[in-house]
């Protein structure tokens, strides 16, 4: 984005400013010259300079704003942030191009485009999220519909923000003309100083303060109300008295469009989210970490946990996701066992049922998952109320720096109740890196177990997540579990249609030694869903579908795809 604004204004330097500054007085065209002010020009290029600065900030978080939101609503947050970038760059030059026949009534066209812009951008996180929520899996007519209404917005907000450039140096200019050099340095300073305070403020202020989309709304509004104000306070002796009105009557049905949206955002956030969810939410909150929602859990409805939008557990067939994690890897030594994610406290429940354990370290990223595991009476009734017992401990932190600084064949066992390796951010703790980590984390005889996504729909993911862990020495036994409910998500999108829907978990238990032996631990009462006869013929199944060749993920060449 920045690096755009620079060239626009470097061609813009080369091509207008150059062949004007040095010619005598009277040889620029007529609109060229010297704006009539209420202040000093020096008062006035500092105002002009602080509207860019604001501008430039209200811009970088309409971009970021629309990298959140996309990520969360549509998934895999390397290709939404580089569709988002990639078109906005390239609709920023087409802005600037075509700002040049607006030159000559620059301060109008920049009074226009910016609330326009506010408009747009302001707006463009409440359109995003309706689409999201009343068109339900996006199946037939909108089955590439939030693509196609992120890219219009990419392109709508980079032209606009593509014009601002050509027209603030024409004003700037037109207040005091200067060497080219000095002014484009004047305009990026503070374009880029209020690019800083703008990318800061997204994630440390609006975001978890606002939220998406009050957060937008607002930077809206500021940049609607400092463009109209610069404008029609600073350039409006350079107005007709027509363009004056229009501008003003523009600006005030977008602070009017807002502040409607503003009012009447949490009625539009709680009907989006029962069309999301459902009728009977009963938990919804933003914290540091991501969006937890809670559904059911009373009046005999099973209890739903959607994290960012993805049902990570699922009342009518948790037991089977989480009996087929755990109990395998029990089968064996297991007095110390670490459980990374898995805040919820449902494989720890599991675990519990063997009386011989310990010490259960839980290493879970979002304190407020284990709180509401905690508290919630519904979540805390499914997990058993495990973390009232003295033998399990929560740390809140990364799963890979926490291993990182695990003390060498401390655990027995490991379960990594992690994110499906298909999400972006997830990658990592399905990495070659992560694994010989875990390998070191693990005692003699220890073994470890991941969750390594459905086969049926995704097997390249799921076979490289086994070639990945025996690249790091570990020695695997795939098995998975059939049966799984259809709303689970299957990996980085966050809906998924009923075709496409998983019916399957897939697992990879590892032990450094020797392979493991996939059975059940004849000491501790015997699991409500699962065999030794079923687990053996699961995993003869999973062998059938290996693909080999597979390359490993590593950290700087992640290998895992759809």
């Amino acid at each position: 984005m920045w690096v755009t604004k620079r060239a626009v204004a470097v061609t813009y330097r080369r091509n207008v400013i150059e062949p004007h500054a040095p010619a005598p007085p009277g040889t620029a065209p007529p609109w060229a010259g010297p704006v009539r002010l209420p202040v000093r020009p020096a008062v006035g290029r500092f105002l002009v300079l602080a509207g860019v600065f604001v501008c430039a900030a209200c811009g970088l978080v309409y971009e970021l704003e629309l990298v959140a939101l996309a990520s969360y609503l549509i998934g895999d947050s390397v290709t939404q942030a580089s569709v988002v970038l990639s078109v906005m760059v390239f609709a920023m030059g087409v802005g600037s191009l075509l700002a040049k026949r607006l030159r000559r009534h620059a301060a109008a066209g920049f009074g226009a485009i910016e609330a326009a812009l506010a408009l747009v951008g302001g707006c463009s996180a409440m359109a995003l999220y309706a689409v999201f929520a009343w068109t339900g899996d996006w199946g037939g007519l909108w089955a590439h519909g939030p693509r196609c209404l992120l890219v219009a917005f990419s392109l709508a907000i980079g032209l606009l923000i593509g014009a601002e450039v050509p027209l603030l140096m024409e004003l700037i200019q037109r207040i005091r003309r200067q060497d080219a050099g000095g002014a484009v340095a004047d305009l990026f300073a503070a374009d880029y100083v209020g690019g800083l305070v703008g990318g800061l403020a997204f994630p440390f202020l609006l975001l978890p303060m606002l939220g998406q989309l009050t957060g937008a709304l607002i930077t809206g509004t500021v940049n609607a109300i400092v463009g109209g104000a610069l404008v029609l306070g600073l350039f409006r002796r350079d107005l007709t008295r027509r363009a004056r009105w229009l501008l003003v009557i523009a600006n005030l049905a977008v602070l009017g469009v807002l502040a409607a949206a503003a009012v009447l955002v949490d009625d539009f956030e709680r009907a989006a989210r029962q069309a999301v969810y459902g009728d009977d939410v009963r938990v919804a909150l933003q914290t540091d970490v991501q969006e937890v929602v809670l559904t059911g859990g009373t009046h005999g409805r099973p209890l739903d946990l959607f994290l960012d939008g993805r049902l990570r557990v699922s009342g009518r067939d948790e037991r089977r996701y989480h009996e087929a994690l755990v109990h395998p890897a029990m089968n064996g030594p297991h007095t110390r066992v670490l459980i990374l994610g898995g805040g919820d406290g449902l494989a720890a429940r599991e675990v519990l049922r063997h009386p011989d354990v310990r010490r259960v370290d839980v290493v879970e990223l979002d304190a407020g998952v284990v709180r509401l595991a905690r508290t919630d009476p519904a979540l805390a009734a499914l997990n058993g109320h495990v973390y009232d017992d003295p033998r399990v401990h929560v740390t809140t932190g990364d799963a890979f720096g926490w291993l990182r600084q695990a003390r060498p064949a401390a655990y027995d066992v490991l379960i990594a109740d992690l994110p499906d390796p298909g999400i972006t951010a997830s990658t990592k703790l399905y990495s070659q890196e992560f694994y010989g980590l875990a390998h070191r984390a693990l005692a003699p005889g220890g073994r470890l177990v991941v969750h390594a996504g459905p086969v049926s729909s995704r097997p390249r993911v799921f076979w490289t997540v086994d070639t990945t862990m025996r690249a790091a020495g570990l020695r695997t036994v795939p098995y998975c579990v059939g049966g799984r409910d259809e709303g689970f998500a299957a990996g980085p999108d966050r809906v998924t249609g009923a075709s496409r829907a998983p019916r399957d978990w897939g697992f990879v238990l590892a032990a450094a030694d020797t392979t493991p032996a996939l059975g059940l631990d004849a000491h501790a009462p015997p699991p409500r869903t699962l065999t030794v006869a079923s687990l053996a013929a699961d995993a003869r199944a999973v062998a059938r579908t290996r693909i080999t060749g597979m390359p490993p993920s590593t950290l700087v060449h992640p290998a895992y795809a759809n």
